[in-house]
């Protein structure tokens, strides 16, 4: 194969893993939340067997298939963005990324007070909205950083933009970055910019951004990349995996701006791997809690992938999946949630089979790499053979 366009859609999970509960979990899928939805109508991805993946009898099967499908199970111990792309792209995490559920401690925090010259507010899980409601009118008094967490391996400063501008606070996260490495070794820390006033509510901007931990190996983006092939990546690919393995990388303003990019990237003529993360699914509907937003995106998304169907090449491969579940109907917390993700396969000379459900989500990376010809180790297994 010439081309691959692997698209993320961004907690896009479908149903409970087996191990669910231990994360929190109960009785969460995704997928089966917003197909409850009447803004959800995907007609071009059920035609490629949506449906048929283990498990989904809560969406219309067909029994003529246009591309393969299956469901993939995680190995690694995560439920969030830095570990499931990892995995995606061929590394397995035994272990999870530490998690601060009371707040980071003085060790963190005396440091970057005085590296940054700022207070901190907040320093607790917090939804990203709720956090600048409560502490941004204090935040603009006194010029403190809301500095707060997740359940995720996360550590986020949320700043007003008129108060620190976002390449200020783009810098007090490189500081942020180096000081937790290590046993505080966080998968991410996000920079979370934010406009508005006390009176009409404070809102989030697009200028957010990800400086993430190195991964510990290898990945399938070394693998291509170090083959001489193009490693495009689209949206927050390039800041997951700390810019290692691209040879081309562009930042998104949404899923709407990421479709847009990818339809430009599919026009041209290049040789290797399109990598695009969707994020608009997780960060404004799975976690804010909003079935309908989700179903709706999902609708655009299959709206327009009909469309970019028609682009593909005899020698172009398409795969959706996702990288972890964000319920938007499970109401015990706001977090990320423990799933299945699917995986769709399209094009051409992609034979209409169903794989069931397979141990890793490494096994994109292993397939990929061989559908391109490039080496690469993984605990993954290809089902190249098995689509082609």
């Amino acid at each position: 194969m010439k081309r691959v366009f692997l698209f993320v859609l961004d907690s896009c999970g479908c149903g409970e893993m087996p191990d669910a509960a231990k994360f929190g979990d109960y009785g969460v899928n995704t997928l089966k939340s917003c197909s409850t939805s009447d803004k959800l109508h995907i007609p071009n991805l059920l035609s490629y067997g949506l449906g048929n993946i283990d498990n989904v009898d809560y969406l219309p099967g067909t029994d003529a298939p246009k591309g393969a499908v299956c469901r993939l199970q995680e190995r690694s111990m995560g439920k969030d963005t830095t570990i499931g792309h990892w995995e995606i792209a061929g590394i397995v995490s035994p272990d999870p990324l530490p998690t601060y559920p009371n707040g980071f401690p003085e060790e963190i925090l005396k440091p970057f007070r005085e590296a940054t010259g700022r207070g901190v507010l907040a320093n607790g899980p917090w939804s990203g909205t709720e956090v600048i409601d409560k502490y941004g009118e204090e935040h603009m008094k006194t010029g403190d950083l809301i500095v707060y967490t997740s359940a995720d391996s996360v550590f986020q400063i949320a700043a007003h933009e008129d108060i620190v501008p976002p390449e200020q606070l783009y810098e007090y996260c490189r500081i942020a970055r180096k000081l937790l490495v290590g046993k505080h070794g966080v998968g991410r820390v996000i920079a979370r910019p934010f406009i508005g006033n006390p009176t009409d509510g404070f809102k989030r901007t697009s200028n957010r951004h990800d400086f993430s931990l190195e991964p510990p190996a290898e990945t399938m983006l070394d693998a291509i990349k170090g083959a001489g092939l193009d490693m495009l990546a689209v949206g927050k690919i390039f800041d997951i995996f700390a810019g290692r393995g691209t040879t081309e990388h562009v930042y998104t303003k949404g899923n709407t701006d990421g479709m847009n990019k990818t339809m430009e990237y599919a026009a041209r003529d290049f040789h290797g791997l399109c990598f695009i993360n969707l994020v608009d699914f997780d960060m404004l509907y799975g976690h804010r809690r909003n079935i309908d937003g989700y179903a709706a995106a999902l609708t655009e998304f299959d709206g327009w992938f009909k469309d970019f169907m028609e682009k593909m090449g005899e020698d172009d491969i398409v795969m959706i999946t996702a990288d972890h579940g964000c319920d938007p109907a499970y109401t015990a917390t706001t977090d990320h949630t423990r799933e299945y993700v699917p995986l769709l396969i399209a094009g051409k000379k992609v034979k209409p089979v169903n794989l069931g459900t397979r141990l890793g989500f490494c096994d994109i990376a292993a397939t990929i790499t061989e559908l391109l010809g490039v080496d690469y180790k993984t605990p993954g297994n290809s089902f190249a053979k098995e689509i082609v």
